[in-house]
């Protein structure tokens, strides 16, 4: 059963109730939806953040020039938009010899939209992870000076510690913000087996209208090394992690995660 804004679809039995926070995948292709009917699970979309962009008068406020930076490290499709539509709206025109660095190939691919993507120089971890993008970064830092664009009160930690550790060039360049969305007509008496996090500020999202949140019962699934720190910062316990070489994803991981327990389901009934 896949849930977004009123629309669903039934299966004949719901074992397992989830709730994806981000917005429904526009492509009926989304493997979400496999996992849907492979397994029988109810699927609700909403998205606990939204992002806000900048403004080119806030971002001159940094006082980053974006020609003087040899290099771009991306950690979401949303960096790339906002990164674009920042050059746009200062008249900015990025070099050919610009190099970007992507923490995923999925990410990095998506730069298709608005660069010719082989004439380019384009690098990407080979598994998702940070450490793989890291050693990425490792081979290229003497030459290079960085420009991480993030969010402004939202970067991965883990990123900036490593940089400032290797003593990269680099600069943070804020063009966006996240903001809370409304989850109550969601979370209000409904229960979920799972719920799916993927930003540190959806959690936060969570715990500041649920606090008692952590004393459920209810699975939780993180994406990124910054969202799981964060769970167990605010004293949650992630038993769904992503990426990971076996679960590149959060629908690669649901699945491994059900099958699993379907299976143990299945030796205890014998």
């Amino acid at each position: 059963m896949v849930k977004s804004e009123g629309k669903s679809l039934i299966p004949a039995t719901v074992n397992t109730r989830i709730l994806i926070t981000q917005p429904k995948p526009s492509s009926e292709k989304s493997p979400y939806y496999d996992l849907a009917k492979k397994h029988n699970a109810e699927l609700v979309f909403h998205p606990f953040i939204r992002l806000e962009g900048l403004s080119a008068k806030e971002f001159r406020k940094q006082k980053i020039d974006i020609t003087k930076y040899s290099a771009v490290i991306f950690t979401s499709r949303n960096a790339i938009d906002h990164f674009f539509r920042m050059c746009e709206e200062m008249k900015v025109s990025v070099s050919q010899d610009t190099k970007y660095f992507c923490v995923a190939e999925a990410i990095a691919l998506y730069l298709q939209k608005f660069i010719l993507y082989r004439k380019r120089k384009v690098f990407f971890g080979a598994d998702g992870t940070n450490k793989s993008i890291f050693d990425v970064i490792n081979k290229h830092k003497e030459n290079e000076s960085f420009l991480y664009v993030c969010s402004e009160n939202q970067q991965d930690s883990d990123i900036v510690n490593w940089l400032k550790a290797n003593n990269c060039s680099f600069e943070l360049g804020f063009m966006y913000r996240t903001v809370s969305n409304d989850i109550k007509s969601v979370m209000n008496n409904q229960r979920y087996d799972i719920i799916c996090f993927f930003t540190p500020s959806g959690i936060r999202c969570l715990l500041d209208s649920y606090p008692d949140f952590g004393k459920s019962d209810t699975v939780v699934g993180t994406f990124g090394s910054g969202t799981f720190r964060a769970c167990g910062q605010e004293g949650l316990k992630a038993t769904i992690v992503a990426p990971s070489e076996k679960s590149p994803n959060m629908a690669v991981a649901l699945d491994n995660y059900l099958a699993s327990r379907e299976k143990t389901a299945g030796k205890k009934a014998k």
